[in-house]
């Protein structure tokens, strides 16, 4: 475990918002696995953030998160469902899959 997760995880009073990294660590899942979280709307961050910006949460609700086997099964769920999901479209065949977009077409000769 990184070590500053790990003192975080040890504090006495944690501040009343979180970043994406602490909530997820106080979550138990992944800093990457907040916004999946976020798009599934299993999480809210606060206010009205940018969606390319920092995103915060209150200490209070993700407490309450963290004790809810409820919303941990759901939100287990839709972290598989999305990387199997993502996977899924790795593993189908050629024929299926779309042109990439930049290919470089053959010319036409002028016989």
């Amino acid at each position: 475990m990184n070590q500053d997760i790990e003192r975080f995880l040890n504090l006495r009073h944690l501040p009343d918002r979180l970043t994406a990294a602490q909530a997820a660590a106080k979550l138990g899942f992944s800093a990457h696995e907040i916004p999946i979280l976020i798009a599934r709307n299993l999480l809210k961050p606060l206010g009205h953030p940018a969606p390319n910006g920092p995103k915060f949460f209150l200490t209070a609700t993700i407490e309450d998160l963290r004790r809810d086997k409820n919303w941990h099964g759901k939100a287990t769920d839709a972290v598989t469902e999305y990387w199997r999901s993502k996977n899924g479209r790795k593993q189908a065949p050629p024929a299926t899959r779309q042109p990439a977009r930049h290919q470089i077409q053959d010319p036409v000769s002028d016989n």
